[in-house]
């Protein structure tokens, strides 16, 4: 079974968008989907980025931690907020610290704010840097508008149905790139018994 990380990208007092890193934990297990970790920026108390990891002479064990995960993981689904038409320096700092660990990584996007939009300003910036990166952006999209009402601090979804509904065909095309990659690369492939031939197109 593969192996999803959540990066829930705030770091801000009171953030909403963690609740949305939630819910994608819960769907993800809830239907086999893959095993997944959250990676909470919160939690780590990088420095202001001012050189890549693999330059540092003596890198915190946090940071290589960190750099592990990211590399070790079949796919990634970034949980950002949109903040005045961008997203948190936090994430910023976290992509700029790693380069090769971002490597054809198949990287979904989740943007949310608590407006109408979703923090769909956000997701073109984003891209264009992780496409810069190296990574390889799922170009399905998964916009969250009012976040604050959507969701609660648990991650439960206001309407569960209608979110499920939504997030099946976003977290599908995160899969179909994952199976894809090991397919080209020669890995193992997704266990046909979970949701068999749900992938194919």
């Amino acid at each position: 079974m593969p192996t999803i990380t959540i990066l829930s990208s705030s770091v801000r007092t009171d953030r909403k968008s963690h609740r949305v890193a939630l819910y994608f934990k819960k769907y993800i297990e809830e239907n086999y989907l893959a095993t997944s970790q959250i990676l909470d920026l919160s939690e780590y108390k990088f420095p202001v980025f001012n050189e890549r990891l693999k330059n540092l002479s003596s890198p915190p064990e946090q940071l290589k931690e960190f750099a592990e995960k990211i590399k070790l993981t079949d796919g990634i689904l970034i949980v950002t907020p949109e903040y005045n038409g961008g997203y948190p320096a936090s994430l910023k700092n976290a992509i700029d610290v790693l380069y090769e660990e971002w490597k054809r990584k198949p990287i979904a996007i989740v943007t949310a704010s608590s407006g109408a939009f979703g923090g769909d300003q956000v997701l073109v910036a984003l891209q264009f840097v992780l496409w810069k990166i190296g990574a390889w952006t799922v170009p399905a999209m998964f916009p969250v508008p009012e976040v604050q009402k959507a969701f609660d601090e648990k991650g439960n979804p206001d309407d569960k149905t209608a979110m499920d509904k939504k997030a099946e065909p976003f977290i599908n095309e995160l899969m179909w790139c994952i199976k894809a990659k090991q397919q080209m690369t020669g890995s193992a492939a997704l266990p046909q018994k979970v949701n068999a031939g749900k992938y194919d197109r």
